[in-house]
């Protein structure tokens, strides 16, 4: 689901990192999309194996710009919706390494078949 979730963040064309893997050596770009895998659950059991699994992650917006932020996390969460993710919290401040950049997070679930 890393990949899928990834694929779809990379359609707004901005850049896309595993949360915490820029090192202090790399400048941060103006606007930024990170996310976290928090967890994966096995949720449903049938004949001894997992029939549906959650895959859980943070994703965050980090930019120079207070509006730009808010808007798009509030675009990642619609779109992330309409491909059929679960959006778990609305969006909450994250912290920022930089005193350039606001972070703003939401949490989100995808919800695995495994049966098929």
């Amino acid at each position: 689901m890393e990949d899928e979730l990834i694929r779809l963040l990379e359609t707004k064309k901005y850049p896309v990192f595993r949360q915490g893997s820029l090192t202090e050596k790399d400048a941060y770009p103006e606007t930024f999309i990170t996310f976290w895998n928090t967890e994966e659950l096995g949720e449903s059991f049938y004949d001894n194996g997992v029939a549906l699994t959650s895959h859980s992650f943070d994703v965050n917006v980090y930019s120079s710009s207070p509006d730009t932020a808010y808007s798009l996390q509030r675009e990642l969460r619609d779109m992330l919706k309409e491909n059929g993710w679960t959006i778990q919290s609305r969006g909450y401040d994250v912290a920022s390494d930089e005193p350039t950049h606001i972070g703003r997070g939401f949490a989100v679930i995808y919800l695995k078949n495994e049966t098929i």
